[in-house]
Parts: structure tokens; sequence; C-alpha cells
């Protein structure tokens, strides 16, 4: 018999985050104390829209991911996304408080084209175009080789984020491409191994965002 839990529409996030704090220790082996509270903060989020409780032990963070992140979205700079998946998911309604914008320009008309003369995906040309629209947190969920565009694009100079939050998901590069993203001495959030996504980029930026 299944039993439905009553509870009204706007207590279930807050409900979610007390089954993932009870249910953590069980799940991990660790306690949430065992974690810097905006680490936390950022983990939980994640959890809650995976229903993962392994990227506990899979999510990394720069030393000063969380600051970076942070003065960047207060400073009112841009997201940048690989996809629109990730922009359509990321909380306007916060982000506005602080005067940002997500952009992604993967959609445009002339990307596609530009992609195939030069022989690279459509992601990563978006992510060269977009080297001047005051950048803070670049955001990628889905295609490693994105992320592997922006590593080359700020070891070229071209862009400059604050934070670069690298979770591709995938079977090629995806793993490798996070792997060379943790040895950056750059800030980064990333998630090792194979398991990622846009969902996943999204709940890091709107816990930057509600922590900002």
């Amino acid at each position: 018999m299944v039993t439905l839990q009553q509870i009204k529409p706007l207590e279930i996030e807050a409900e979610s985050f007390r089954i993932i704090e009870r249910e953590f220790a069980e799940k991990t082996g660790c306690l949430p104390s065992d974690y810097p509270d905006e680490e936390f903060a950022v983990m939980r989020r994640v959890i809650h829209a995976t229903g993962d409780f392994g990227f506990a032990a899979n999510l990394r963070f720069h030393k000063q991911a969380i600051g970076a992140g942070l003065a960047a979205i207060r400073a009112g700079k841009n997201i940048l996304t690989d996809v629109n998946m990730a922009a359509a998911g990321i909380s306007r309604s916060y982000l506005d408080t602080f005067g940002g914008q997500v952009i992604c320009r993967v959609g445009e008309g002339d990307v596609a084209e530009q992609a195939a003369l030069q022989g690279l995906t459509r992601s990563e040309t978006a992510l060269a175009l977009a080297a001047g629209d005051n950048v803070g947190i670049v955001a990628i969920g889905n295609a490693p080789t994105a992320l592997l565009a922006v590593m080359k694009l700020i070891e070229a100079g071209t862009i400059a984020p604050d934070l670069v939050v690298g979770v591709p998901v995938g079977f090629v590069n995806a793993a490798e491409s996070k792997e060379l993203l943790s040895q950056k001495r750059y800030p980064f959030i990333t998630a090792l191994g194979r398991k990622g996504g846009s969902p996943v980029a999204v709940a890091i930026v709107n816990a930057l965002l509600r922590l900002a």
C-alpha cells in the first residue's frame, strides 16, 4: 500500500531538505557538519535536484569557489551556460536582484554556421562568442567539449570568469574534463566521474544565488 505524505506545496522544498539532512549520515557515512556550511548548502541542493546522495562524495570545491561565485553574483555579473536547458533552470528572480543576466548563445542564428566552418561544436563556438559579456560564472552541465573549451579560453586569456561550474555528464571525456578542471588553480566547482548534467549545474548556481 502506498501512503502519500500530506504536505502543502510551499513546504515541499523545506521538507525535502529536512529529509536529506536526516538521511545524510546513513547514505554517505558523513555528517552535514563535516562540511563548511556553504559547501553543504550547495551539496544539499544538488542532492535535492538529483535524488542522489552519491554527489556528497563526487563534488569538489576549489577553496575560493564559494567566495568567488558569491562576489560575482553580488557584483551583477552574468552567468553563461552551455545549453538552453541550463539557462531555463536558473532562478532569474534571485539573479535580477543583483542585476545579472543568464546568457546562452548556443541557439543564435550564426552559431551553427560558424561551428561548422571551424569544425567545432555549437557549444564551443557559443562560449567563445560570449567573451565580452561580463561573465562572472560559467556553468557547464551538458557537454564535455564545452568544459574543455572554457578551460582553453581561460588559458588563452579570452575569457576570465570568477568561477567555473563544470559538471558535464556522459561517457566520452566527461570524467576526464572534470578531472582536468579539478587540477586548475582558478575557482571551480565540479563533480568527479561520469555523473553530472544540466540539472546539477543549475542546482549549484541556484544554491549560490540563494546564498548571495
